[in-house]
């Protein structure tokens, strides 16, 4: 018997819906249940064959129960091991690489330095940054939100630089990322369910969180086609790519392109009340038929996870072929020559010879060691940010 487990929080609609749809299937020799934990004994397996983690992200024991199931053989929905490492700047960086828009975006130094740290752990950021280039690179308004983050937690809308330094006062030691504001005809939520099943729902983020879906697309005709197989396009490449099999992709439509905006979803809503009933019977069927897939695919004791091409293609990369040995010439060693014999009746006077004495610069001495000097620290305030110099080019608002 293989099970199904689901491992979820305080939501109540989805986990229970999943549960029951995979056991009206009666796939022979599978149950699906909630997931129970009474103990995590290192490298000890579980009695699932899959997990769906709708959780951990929240809570890091059981992030730590999910990677030591994984090495066990369990297939761990989504892979506990990546989602772990992600974050959002890095995805933004991988998307523009695939060929999928993104919005403009850099990486900002925390506002303040991390514990443990100090001015001399940061001598290799020049201050002040370049910060005329920033920001005419990413243009205001913007939004600032962490580089890791999600849920819309510590996010700003700034709209010029004075603003943004002083709404970067309040992020602490938060690694940001200032990011191009979209300006959108269309908006939508993509589920995408074992990189192959996609559904695209239209979408309003301004909208308070219960209404987001009551809305309707706003391109017609034959634009609406395109844009669509455009938006199907996409969210397969970012998935496959990133390795996930439960996500969620959002689009800004600006001019008729699609952008992605938010990508690293390892637990995305799917609660009736909030996706509506059509959109939480599609999910439900698409994860109950995932995680049977999954179950039958399931090896024993084998790694079970999903990994993406983007790790995939760095693990097929072909080693760097040897260099070809050179023979090296043979030594032969010569003849032996025979040397006379000792006449041991003779005696062999051996001249005792007395050592000279140490001269003055041998007894000089050793020169005392040069104490390396203090590293050069280029600035006072290293990782803080700070308005430009009165000189600067950057305009007051």
């Amino acid at each position: 018997m293989k099970k199904i487990g689901i491992l979820f929080g305080m939501e109540n609609t989805f986990p229970n819906a999943f549960i029951e749809r995979v056991n009206s299937k009666g796939e022979s020799g599978i149950i699906a249940e909630a997931v129970t934990i009474d103990k995590v004994i290192q490298a000890g397996p579980t009695e699932y064959a899959v997990i769906i983690d709708r959780i951990s992200q929240d809570v890091p024991f059981y992030r730590a129960f999910l990677k030591n199931a994984a090495i066990s053989g369990t297939a761990v929905i989504n892979n506990p091991f990546w989602w772990s490492a992600d974050e959002k700047f890095f995805n933004n960086a991988l998307a523009e690489k695939i060929g999928v828009p993104v919005p403009k975006t850099v990486l900002l130094p925390s506002k303040q330095r991390p514990e443990n740290t100090s001015e001399t752990s940061f001598r290799n950021l020049a201050f002040p940054m370049a910060w005329e280039e920033i920001f005419q690179y990413v243009g205001f308004p913007a939004y600032m939100k962490p580089h890791d983050g999600g849920g819309w937690k510590s996010v700003y809308k700034v709209v010029n630089p004075q603003d943004m330094w002083h709404k970067h006062e309040e992020t602490g030691q938060l690694v940001m990322m200032l990011q191009e504001e979209i300006e959108f005809e269309d908006y939508f939520r993509c589920y995408c369910i074992g990189q192959k099943d996609v559904l695209i729902m239209p979408y309003e983020p301004r909208n308070p969180h219960h209404l987001r879906y009551a809305t309707e697309m706003k391109t017609t005709g034959e634009a609406r086609e395109k844009l669509l197989e455009t938006i199907r396009d996409y969210t397969l490449k970012l998935n496959v790519a990133l390795g996930y099999d439960f996500n969620t992709v959002e689009f800004a439509v600006r001019d008729g392109i699609p952008i992605a905006i938010d990508f690293c979803n390892p637990a995305p809503d799917a609660d009736i009340y909030s996706v509506g009933p059509d959109n939480f019977e599609w999910v439900v069927e698409a994860a109950a038929n995932m995680a049977i897939e999954r179950a039958k695919k399931q090896i024993p004791g084998q790694t079970n996870l999903t990994w993406g091409s983007f790790i995939n293609d760095a693990v097929s990369i072909p080693a760097v072929a040897p260099v070809p040995a050179v023979a090296q010439p043979v030594a032969v060693e010569p003849e032996p020559v025979a040397t006379p014999p000792v006449d041991t009746a003779k005696e062999v006077k051996v001249k005792a010879v007395t050592p000279k004495k140490a001269t003055k610069a041998a007894t000089a001495k050793a020169p005392e060691p040069v104490a390396e000097p203090e590293p050069k620290i280029p600035t006072k305030k290293a990782a803080v940010t700070k308005a430009p110099a009165k000189n600067s080019k950057i305009k007051k608002s």
